[in-house]
């Protein structure tokens, strides 16, 4: 805490404010690390576009596309609150990864050719970034700098810092993995429910299908029968169609943000190496070391 109290004040007009720019920082909820997302303010979102969703159906009641959402049994419900909060959290990790991409854009360490980065030197890396970004430890480039330049200045060990960076490298990748797992859990329970939906109208079909053979004395009481069995047959393949696309679609939108993501983290390695690690001096007494 004080060496962030000694640069409060640079924290004011600093060009990466995350503390303004952060999307769930700006709608009042507490931003998740890195590109995390806020479970309650996407489960809200999922709320609020679900509703949104079904009251756009009501001016379409009597529609073959209206009732695909409504006269479909419980699961169709399900699906569809599942899949806007997958949408929402895809939606929120896009905009935190955006954020998280600018800091990219600022070289935190001198560009002169005569500067070289050792445990006298960090000081000045650490002025250059808390005069870039409010709060380093909220991206991950720069966290992962802080880390390993802190290590250096405390243990003066310049041999070490690739060897942070690189540590500091996988459980980066290891935060990315966990902040897909809700996504993960819908992409796996949408098509279930869309399978008991099916379950269900199947049961409903062949229920209403031996009521009739029971009570029908002529046939044309069997065709009227039969209007209730091809309603539980559309229940069986509406909810399997629409759950089928939705996780298609979840899944792609997934995989592409990911993408993404990953070459995010490639992107930090290279300016790792680049700007921090090509800039090292190892210390005379650290060359002895090595060569003992």
């Amino acid at each position: 805490m004080g060496q962030e109290a000694r640069y409060m004040q640079t924290q004011i007009s600093v060009p990466l404010a995350w503390h303004r720019r952060d999307i769930e920082q700006r709608l009042g909820f507490t931003g998740g690390r890195f590109t995390q997302a806020n479970t309650l303010l996407t489960f809200l979102m999922a709320l609020l576009a679900t509703v949104a969703f079904y009251g756009s159906l009501v001016p379409l009641t009597g529609t073959l596309w209206a009732e695909m959402f409504t006269d479909r049994g419980p699961t169709q419900y399900a699906t569809m609150f599942f899949t806007f909060w997958s949408l929402a959290i895809l939606l929120v990790k896009w905009r935190k990864l955006a954020l998280q991409q600018k800091a990219l854009e600022y070289i935190v360490v001198p560009e002169s050719h005569d500067f070289v980065l050792s445990p006298v030197t960090v000081e000045q890396v650490f002025q250059k970034i808390y005069a870039t970004v409010d709060d380093p430890k909220q991206f991950v480039l720069f966290n992962r700098i802080m880390v390993a330049l802190s290590n250096l200045q405390n243990l003066g060990r310049v041999g070490d810092v690739d060897d942070i960076l690189r540590s500091q490298a996988q459980q980066d990748e290891s935060v990315m993995e966990t902040s897909y797992s809700l996504l993960h859990g819908f992409v796996w329970a949408i098509p279930v429910l869309g399978f008991i939906g099916t379950v269900l109208g199947l049961s409903q079909a062949i229920g209403s299908f031996s009521g009739i053979l029971k009570e029908a004395k002529d046939f044309s009481a069997v065709s009227e029968g039969l209007r209730a069995v091809t309603g539980g047959l559309a229940t069986a393949f509406d909810t399997t169609l629409v759950a089928l696309v939705a996780a298609l679609a979840i899944y792609l939108l997934l995989t592409v943000l990911r993408k993404k993501e990953e070459e995010f983290l490639d992107q930090c390695g290279e300016y790792c190496l680049r700007h921090i690690v090509d800039r090292l001096r190892m210390l005379p007494y650290e060359s002895q070391q090595l060569l003992s």
